[in-house]
């Protein structure tokens, strides 16, 4: 629902004639699709892991991101990464470890957990390659449009098979709220964002700046519930964190790779 009100939202501003020019050519429109059904791949992955492993867990395991993303990038000739960028990606990733470290136990049962958000790392960073090479002459809010229907079509299909819950009627206000929000500020805005800096920085750029993520929620949390305590071990983790995105994000610029 949050992927489909938020390509509805694209469709009006399309109709008032924003978010233009949109994919024209059969392999540019081909390559914007797939990445939307790799999106919901990889939300259904980490859904379905968060069922037996923690938040804390999920993105400790996510910050293998930028890594994951530099071996596509390389292997698909899209950039050459610098060894400062990825030295950089490497220490983000010790501070989220940092930050999480007293969440990281993992059980059997959760090795599964474990793997899907794997999985879902693996092909976010390759929908993120592919965009980065096919998307970089089309408006991000029309690449954001076309990218989140396809996501809100297959989340749907697999939404109907394997949950089956019939949407609450009528809707309850506070929920509804959050859905609005995500719509449009957690969809649009984000992926609008996201697409329209694909376009301008580097992949390590943009994957590394994906680690502030967590810090980000830890200290809304920390505002927003009174359960929350921040304690050194996290602002250790934070400033590690924010060290090492800094010096992915300041590498100079890398020429694409040569085709």
């Amino acid at each position: 629902m949050r992927f489909a009100l938020g390509a509805a939202f694209i469709g009006v501003l399309y109709l008032l004639g924003w978010a233009r020019p949109v994919p024209r050519r059969g392999r540019q429109l081909a390559a914007v699709v797939v990445c939307g059904l790799l999106s919901a791949v990889g939300y259904g992955l980490v859904y379905a892991a968060e069922q037996s492993i923690s938040g804390g867990m999920a993105a400790v395991l996510y910050g293998t991101f930028p890594l994951c993303t530099a071996i596509l990038a390389t292997l698909g000739r899209v950039e050459k990464v610098r060894p400062r960028a990825l030295a950089g990606s490497v220490v983000a990733l010790v501070g989220i470890g940092i930050i999480f470290a007293d969440r990281l136990q993992v059980s059997r049962a959760q090795g599964v957990g474990v793997l899907l958000v794997l999985v879902s790392v693996v092909v976010s960073s390759l929908y993120t390659t592919i965009l980065k090479r096919a998307g970089s002459d089309v408006n991000p809010l029309a690449t954001t449009g076309v990218f989140l229907a396809t996501s809100a079509v297959a989340l749907g299909v697999f939404a109907a098979v394997v949950d089956r819950r019939p949407v609450p009627w009528p809707p309850p206000t506070v929920p509804t709220i959050a859905l609005l929000y995500l719509a449009i500020v957690g969809s649009v805005v984000v992926f609008a964002a996201y697409f329209y800096l694909l376009k301008r920085v580097t992949l390590m750029t943009i994957s590394t700046l994906v680690l502030l993520e967590p810090i980000i929620a830890l200290i809304v949390d920390a505002v927003g519930e009174r359960d929350v305590v921040l304690v050194p071990r996290t602002y250790t983790g934070m400033a590690v964190t924010i060290a090492g995105v800094a010096v992915s994000v300041l590498t100079p610029s890398m020429r694409r790779a040569p085709e």
